[in-house]
């Protein structure tokens, strides 16, 4: 059994059914859905509803991209949807100064409340950071100590070093990799898959972006995640079967999942 432990499902509707029954083929048991405005929330609440092998989950929050564009709007969403106990946890949220299509300010003030957020109603967080870390660090590290407090979660789609995934589970994070560790250039974050232990690791397919070598250049689907995880326990050096068991139980108890 695995765990797609990041997809956006709702976030697209061509072929979402085909993708569910090919998930169901490859002993996917639960896919954690990602909303990141309105419509995809909306979505993934219904699909939630309608859809139990594999089971959805939703989580929500503007990601950096777009928190110029849908910040003010959709934060109040989320928090209502949260506050109802229509979501697992809050994100993704973050910070993205490699791409930086919304000012770095911007994206810092919505991390913080985000974390509020999340650390008020004791949920935990999935974060997007790419060339970011010292900021993110800093800031998770701040609201922490603000609110007497120690914020749960996951690094999401990690693209990090082992000198950041160190940071990272210094902090009681768990780390996440996608299709990027299943590249053939992806040495450095090899290396990162090799470092984060058994307990502290998530996989993922990021779908419908990123999949993995076999697939690469094409759309991503939770069924993919079975690709990732062969990368990653032929690289720990344990057996599929490990690796699908010890990443289960992660996601389960970071987000207090039902099976």
């Amino acid at each position: 059994m695995f765990i797609d432990s990041h997809a956006h499902m709702s976030s697209q509707t061509q072929d979402l059914d085909a993708e569910l029954i090919r998930a169901k083929e490859a002993k996917i048991a639960v896919i954690m859905n990602i909303c990141t405005d309105l419509s995809s929330l909306e979505k993934g609440l219904l699909l939630a509803l309608q859809t139990k092998d594999p089971q959805i989950y939703n989580i929500a929050a503007t990601t950096p991209h777009d928190v110029e564009k849908d910040g003010e709007h959709f934060f109040p969403i989320v928090e209502k949807a949260a506050t109802e106990q229509k979501l697992v946890a809050i994100g993704e949220t973050g910070l993205d100064y490699y791409y930086e299509h919304a000012p770095r300010e911007l994206q810092q003030l919505y991390l913080r409340q985000y974390l509020k957020l999340a650390n008020r109603l004791q949920l935990p967080v999935v974060i997007h950071c790419r060339d970011a870390w010292d900021d993110f660090f800093s800031i998770l590290d701040e609201e922490n100590e603000a609110q007497s407090t120690k914020t749960r979660g996951v690094l999401h789609c990690f693209t990090g070093t082992v000198a950041d995934a160190k940071k990272v589970l210094e902090r009681g994070f768990y780390v996440s990799f996608s299709g990027i560790v299943t590249f053939p250039k992806s040495t450095v974050l090899k290396e990162a898959a090799k470092y984060v232990p058994q307990d502290r690791l998530f996989i993922e397919t990021d779908s419908p972006y990123l999949a993995p070598q076999p697939f690469r250049g094409k759309k991503n689907e939770p069924a993919y995640v079975v690709e990732v995880a062969k990368v990653v326990a032929e690289l720990k050096g344990i057996s599929l079967e490990t690796l699908a068991t010890s990443t289960t139980k992660n996601v389960v108890s970071l987000f207090n999942l039902q099976l």
